[in-house]
């Protein structure tokens, strides 16, 4: 065996294999190429997904003669002027993207200059490229390609159906389109076309990421905007309870570039930590501005990772702009949530009683045909209406004054009301009903007070004054060997909570105090939870995540229960500790604490708006 070097055509091939895994590759490097020519309109047009042809023109400055005969070699590019691979400031950089989907490929570019009076183009098949010729076409690049991946059969056979290759090249464009919002893109193919995003003249990300990904998540989202020395980061996050199954509703841009990157998927998963459920992803579009110096974009085939020389920075940077975020959005939650709870009420059937009905056959409504005749003599009466509802001694129980007051001002009907509107009922002692200034707003009552409680106790905890309830008798936990170790470990920690306790014999504790903010608890269940948490996480974790376990754990034990029956002042106080605490949409389990229907919508479903 003798050494010896690769023809060019086989290097290219090499290359393609690399750059080139299925037809949205192609597309994703002649757009970059398109935008990096600054051009505002580009148009993708598809025949079999791409397989049999590829069409991407654009209205970008175009190359002349020259520069067309130097745009297929390898190695060739217009994008590194200083010979600098760690100051990049273009999308398309390697100069591997043309001469690699030559080599695979049937592909023909025809470009026109501005002071150019004639288009000229270039014909390369399978890498063999043949002299240019004049050609009739206006300013810009038009590169065709078909019969992608003809020289190399054997790549074919790992696509998929057109369906997806070309679910794959929508996917490509509407991630560069979210990057620039003043360049307009069609995908057409020999069905129909596709997408059509037109240029957003006011370079406005929102209009084009309402586009792109929907008015669901524009309606559902906060602005992130933050400059640290020459790092600068934009864009839109959902708000935590509207939220997907994966991470593909993610969109990260450093530089304008797309990326999938762990550093960034890592600070989200950080920044909505007890915001969102641990199997539940948020939506989120970013766009970090870094120098370029200071991210290197050539550590992957196809740029889609990037390596940051203080990777630390960036995400600490991310996480808290993205927690100040939803902090200002206080107690947003989905409008998605009031959505599905009125489908859910067009699409069950309504229930009426049976004709045999106890109740009916005691106020003799006659019914015909499945529906009944109103007759004024039948109405109940207020007496026996309660009896029907078991409703006497509601009615009948004593009322506050205090209640009264908080009642009278309610019927005055206040032209603006908080928020969350006034209280107006509890159903089933869990859910709490309140009027808003148009609609209406459903609590719940548990997953609301545990949001309110666990910020309070990780607030007390993190700044170590957390007050303590004495016991009047100290009581005695036993724990498994395990478990005590691991609670004794914490004790330093634990003691910034108000539990205060001490060692008692080999496998127990001793109780003396526990958080005052707790109130009547039951102890031993506890510290039972605590040391099954510390058990769970390790006592490796972080002090601050250490207290955010158990902060919840405490939350949960102790918050106001379903099934407690509150009064009216009960209720309006918990709706404006909501709108006064961050993060109060959601439980710490990352549920809706409300729901929220609009008067128009409620009305829709009796019939009284179009």
């Amino acid at each position: 065996m003798t050494l010896r070097l690769l023809p060019p055509t086989l290097v290219n091939r090499i290359a393609a294999g690399e750059v080139l895994e299925r037809p949205a590759s192609a597309v994703k490097e002649l757009i970059e190429n398109a935008l990096d020519a600054q051009a505002t309109k580009i148009d993708i047009i598809l025949n079999e997904a791409g397989k049999a042809a590829l069409t991407v023109i654009d209205n970008g400055k175009g190359m002349t003669v020259e520069e067309l005969n130097l745009a297929v070699e390898r190695f060739a590019t217009s994008k590194l002027p200083d010979d600098d691979l760690f100051d990049i400031r273009f999308l398309g950089f390697r100069g591997e993207a043309l001469p690699s989907i030559a080599s695979v490929s049937r592909m023909r570019i025809t470009s026109r200059t501005a002071t150019m009076d004639t288009a000229w183009t270039l014909f390369v098949e399978g890498g063999k490229k043949y002299d240019p010729e004049p050609a009739s076409a206006p300013v810009g690049t038009r590169v065709e390609v078909r019969d992608l991946f003809y020289a190399v059969p054997a790549r074919l056979k790992f696509l998929k159906s057109a369906q997806t290759e070309t679910s794959y090249i929508q996917e490509i464009i509407e991630k560069l389109a979210l990057a620039h919002p003043h360049v307009g893109f069609t995908l057409s193919d020999e069905k129909k076309k596709r997408l059509e995003l037109k240029p957003i003249l006011s370079n406005n990300k929102i209009e084009r990421i309402t586009d792109v990904i929907g008015k669901e998540f524009s309606d559902n989202a906060v602005p992130v905007d933050i400059q640290k020395e020459d790092i600068h980061l934009n864009g839109f996050i959902g708000i935590p309870t509207l939220n997907k199954s994966t991470a593909a509703s993610q969109y990260f841009f450093v530089n304008n570039r797309p990326v999938r990157d762990k550093v960034l998927f890592s600070a989200i998963k950080v920044a909505y930590q007890e915001l969102i459920a641990s199997d539940r992803f948020p939506v989120v579009v970013l766009f970090l501005t870094i120098p370029p110096e200071d991210v290197d974009v050539n550590v992957h085939p196809t740029k889609a990772e990037v390596r940051f020389r203080n990777s630390q920075a960036v995400r600490g940077m991310i996480i808290t702009a993205v927690r100040q975020a939803l902090m200002g959005s206080a107690f947003r939650t989905s409008s998605t949530l009031s959505d599905t709870a009125l489908k859910v009420a067009v699409e069950a059937p309504p229930v009426f009683p049976s004709p045999s009905s106890t109740s009916l056959k005691k106020f003799s409504l006659p019914f015909k045909n499945g529906s009944f005749r109103y007759h004024a003599k039948s109405t109940p009466s207020l007496k026996e209406t309660r009896v029907l509802f078991n409703a006497e001694e509601l009615f009948s129980a004593p009322i506050s004054q205090e209640t009264v007051d908080i009642d009278k001002h309610q019927q005055s009907e206040p032209d603006i009301f908080p928020p969350l509107g006034l209280a107006r009922a509890q159903l089933h002692k869990t859910y709490i009903i309140s009027q808003t200034q148009d609609g209406i707003a459903i609590v719940d009552q548990h997953a609301a007070h545990e949001r309110l409680t666990y910020e309070k106790i990780k607030k007390n905890m993190q700044e170590g004054n957390a007050p303590a309830q004495y016991l009047l008798l100290p009581e005695i936990v036993e724990l498994s060997g395990e478990k005590c170790d691991a609670f004794l470990k914490q004790k330093n920690e634990l003691e910034k909570t108000g539990l205060l306790f001490e060692p008692f014999g080999t496998d127990a504790v001793l109780v003396r105090a526990i958080p005052a903010i707790l109130g009547e608890t039951n102890v031993k269940t506890l510290i039972t939870d605590i040391a099954d948490t510390l058990i769970e996480f390790g006592s490796d974790m972080a002090l601050t995540e250490r207290i955010k376990k158990i902060a919840a754990t405490m939350a949960c034990h102790t918050s106001v229960r379903a099934g407690k029956t509150l009064d009216v002042s009960e209720m309006n106080s918990l709706l404006r500790q909501m709108e006064a605490v961050p993060y109060s949409g959601q439980c710490i389990h990352g549920r809706p604490t409300y729901i929220e229907l609009k008067l128009k919508d409620i009305e829709k479903l009796f019939g009284r708006r179009e």
